[in-house]
């Protein structure tokens, strides 16, 4: 096995995962590791990063800054086809995996190295969106995905292991080992322990980014978010980048209880998992965005995009990001893009989202056309004869 792989590439958190899995890899590859974290706009610690690495022998550490190409080239494609993976997951992990995957592989080439290795689960989704963008981008690139070889078979193990290596094992707040959690600039992910059993509640010690709705102030924010060409540009009339964007929906979002879900979800491989996520500033955006759309869009287009925008989820979710169909969907829901500009006041109060106005000089409402005063200029017998031609497909 090790006379194989000479150089490794691993999607590095600095967390008790991936410190198993780098000692793990040079042990059984006897191979250099290169430690990659990509910075997505979680909470980071490169001090820490850098040390545990360096504490497990690697030499060459990685750490990229990511966020706005997270943001402009990721999120707001997966914004503006209005994507919610069955109804209610904003997509937050899996749309993380492509971005990181890409670069793996574009830092293997660099430093011509054998293999890349991710610290996703057996059971998981994450293996199969990692590994599915390693193969788009080299489909000879040797893959080793420990979860799936090693004799490990729970986390205590990692934990015995780990302490037997002098590796680390962070607690959360009871002190206990964590939860298996992910975040990035978008969302925060947690799963696993009492969270299993479905019948049990969330406890709220989990929760990082969003208070509770019923701890969040008695007084509502307000916030403006201006579009253009279909995306994100302003935040109250001050034009920022994407992830700074983000970054202030998150903050008016975390503090007013916004974007806590608890889902019960299909997984690809054909299991169910409980995750609670916590998506605040996607949460706002993606509302923003359906606002702005239903001011500028004609119904065609509108039902068009809905009609994908499921698929469209389920690529994601599943891992294709980058397959030749994700892409003829996003086509169909960039169609008329150019058109999905104006401004979103929103009125964000514990827990919800709601419109306060809309304005777009792209407008195709007319006033004169809905209003309840007498219009001389609508036919209201083409109506009786609208409704009988549909009658007759009543029967078909």
């Amino acid at each position: 096995m090790g006379k194989k792989v000479k150089k490794i590439v691993l999607a590095y958190s600095g967390g008790l995962d991936t410190s198993v899995i780098l000692r793990w890899l040079q042990e059984n590859y006897q191979a250099e590791v290169i430690a990659y974290t990509a910075d997505l706009g979680q909470e980071i610690d490169r001090k820490k990063i850098i040390k545990n690495a360096k504490n497990l022998g690697v030499k060459n550490i990685i750490i990229e800054d990511l966020k706005d190409v997270f943001v402009k080239d990721y999120i707001f494609p997966m914004i503006r086809g209005n994507a919610l993976y069955e109804g209610i997951y904003l997509l937050g992990t899996s749309i993380a995996r492509p971005l990181i995957a890409k670069r793996q592989i574009q830092i293997a080439k660099k430093f011509k190295a054998d293999a890349v290795s991710h610290g996703s689960t057996g059971k998981g989704n994450d293996q199969v969106r990692f590994e599915l963008a390693y193969y788009y981008f080299n489909p000879k690139i040797k893959i080793i995905a420990p979860w799936r070889d090693w004799d490990f078979s729970s986390r205590s193990d990692l934990i015995k292991y780990a302490k037997k290596n002098n590796i680390p094992v962070p607690s959360d707040k009871k002190g206990a080992p964590p939860f298996s959690v992910d975040d990035n600039l978008f969302h925060t992910s947690t799963e696993g322990k009492i969270l299993e059993d479905p019948s049990k509640q969330a406890p709220e010690f989990i929760f990082q980014r969003t208070v509770s709705p019923e701890k969040a102030p008695n007084k509502p924010s307000y916030v403006t978010i201006g579009f253009k060409n279909g995306d994100a540009i302003s935040i109250n009339n001050k034009k920022c980048s994407p992830s700074k964007l983000l970054t202030l929906l998150n903050n008016i979002g975390g503090k007013n209880g916004v974007g806590r879900v608890d889902l019960v979800e299909n997984r690809f491989i054909g299991i169910k998992s409980r995750g609670v996520y916590e998506t605040p500033g996607g949460t706002i955006l993606l509302f923003a965005h359906r606002a702005i759309e239903s001011l500028t869009l004609d119904k065609e287009t509108a039902h068009k995009k809905d009609a994908v925008m499921s698929r469209f989820a389920e690529l994601i979710y599943n891992g294709f990001w980058y397959s030749n169909e994700r892409l003829r969907l996003q086509k169909i829901i960039d169609q008329k893009r150019s058109r999905v500009q104006g401004a979103v006041k929103l009125k964000i109060y514990k827990g919800n989202v709601s419109i306060v106005s809309r304005i777009s000089n792209k407008s195709i409402y007319s006033m004169k056309n809905v209003s309840f005063e007498e219009n001389k200029t609508f036919n209201k017998k083409r109506v009786e004869n609208f409704i009988k031609k549909n009658a007759r497909l009543l029967r078909r």
